[in-house]
């Protein structure tokens, strides 16, 4: 098993001799900008972060969300949540939509001057009167306050995150507004008991988008993959803080 393991592993590595393209996640171009040192490690020697605790209580919602939505795609018509906030949109039907959400295939483009295959997976995907594709992201949370935008530090990831896919959606030819939107369920904590179930309260929170960023992010990514040197270390990582001192031990 472990042989297994580690093949695996290896054979997902970035090696500046291969011709193959090479799959770059939004959340790998993520953690590039976040820490290189970090990104150089997990992409070019297999050595990855620590994983987290897996947030199964929002893969739930997640998958119930677009269980919801594609009741309203089928009948062709809008989600009480964008008749509630006057949004010209309503949920639309690709044949690529399934594939577009799935993690390990996502929506692609092939960069050609980098040979990196950019990718990632979006929540749902609606349509306005102008013909216009509108990324949509879920995000469950459960905080007491009541949360209408995206105005904390740590949010500016969900912000990349959209515009990513916005750039993927483009660069595949379709007419995308720079408009997305988060469906964000912030769960209840004032009830008087659990009673087996958790109310949420769902706000539905704009976002305009610009993916001027991507090009450069992907080219830097690129460089910092070819170079046979580890890059420095963002000063913030909290990754990389704990190894430096757990060293001094």
């Amino acid at each position: 098993m472990s042989q297994y393991y580690n093949a695996r592993r290896f054979s997902n590595l970035y090696n500046p001799e291969s011709k193959e393209p090479f799959k770059l996640s939004r959340s790998k171009i993520d953690l590039f900008l976040n820490c290189p040192k970090c990104f150089y490690l997990d992409r070019r020697l297999g050595i990855g972060r620590p994983p987290g605790f897996p947030f199964s209580l929002n893969s739930a919602v997640d998958t119930l969300l677009k269980q919801e939505f594609d009741i309203y795609r089928a009948n062709g018509s809008k989600h009480p949540l964008i008749e509630k906030y006057g949004v010209d949109a309503q949920p639309v039907d690709h044949n690529d939509l399934n594939k577009w959400r799935h993690n390990f295939t996502g929506i692609q483009h092939l960069h050609e001057p980098t040979n990196l295959l950019i990718f990632g997976a979006i929540d749902d995907l609606w349509e306005n009167s102008n013909g216009e594709y509108i990324v949509v992201d879920y995000k469950a949370t459960s905080k007491n306050e009541e949360i209408t935008e995206l105005n904390k530090d740590w949010q500016d990831g969900y912000k990349r995150q959209m515009e990513i896919y916005q750039w993927l959606l483009r660069q595949n030819g379709y007419k995308v507004s720079d408009t997305g939107y988060f469906v964000y369920c912030n769960g209840k904590t004032d009830r008087e008991a659990f009673d087996g179930k958790l109310d949420f309260d769902v706000t539905l929170i704009p976002y305009t988008g610009s993916g001027d960023w991507v090009e450069k992010a992907i080219l830097n990514a690129h460089k910092c993959l070819n170079s046979s040197d580890i890059p420095n270390a963002n000063p913030d990582c909290d990754y990389c803080s704990y190894v430096k001192e757990a060293k001094t031990f």
